[in-house]
């Protein structure tokens, strides 16, 4: 079935769902994993050089916003190789074959080509949901590779939490 499962996550809630799916299926048909973490300069949760100086046509840096900026993307990738160092000993734990990488760029080529190149037969990876104007405007990665991966693609929705709905006992009565 499948041999080689790549795991796409980040560091939102949704990967600790999407790592468990891809850990279960895994062990189920004895793949081995490469979970795979893209740190994307496009994210806005990523650091950029906080001033720019305008005051002149030819706009600089001050070295110590550039410093500031490498830092912060150090201590950022750091927190990635914690993160998939953990993954990665969870993963062994339940004697699941694993590696792990880091990669810098965009996200949705970066899944494809990882996969083409390690030769994935499944990536298996998280959906936020967009749909209409804001995946127009701000993209899907799942959708992007849905449409580019070389292999099969596994999205993983959030579950939905309904509330529980207590079914009243039906009483007979007894003859």
């Amino acid at each position: 079935m499948f041999h080689k499962v790549l795991v796409a996550i980040d560091k939102s809630d949704m990967s600790k769902h999407v790592f468990n799916e891809a850990l279960f299926l895994a062990k189920a048909t004895g793949a081995e994993l490469m979970l795979l973490h893209v740190l994307s300069p496009f994210d806005e949760q990523y650091p950029t050089f906080v001033s720019l100086q305008t005051d002149s046509i030819y706009p600089t840096f001050r070295a110590e916003d550039v410093d500031y900026c490498l830092g912060q993307w150090d201590a950022l990738k750091q927190e990635g190789i914690e993160f998939l160092t953990l993954l990665n000993n969870q993963a062994i734990a339940e004697n699941v074959t694993v590696d792990f990488t880091q990669e810098l760029g965009d996200p949705s080529r970066l899944i494809c080509e990882v996969a083409r190149v390690w030769e994935a037969d499944l990536i298996v990876m998280g959906r936020r949901g967009r749909r209409g104007f804001s995946e127009f405007i701000l993209g899907s990665v799942s959708n992007y590779v849905l449409h580019h991966a070389a292999c099969s693609v596994l999205t993983v929705q959030k579950a939905i939490h309904t509330p529980t709905v207590e079914v009243p006992e039906v009483q007979t009565a007894s003859g």
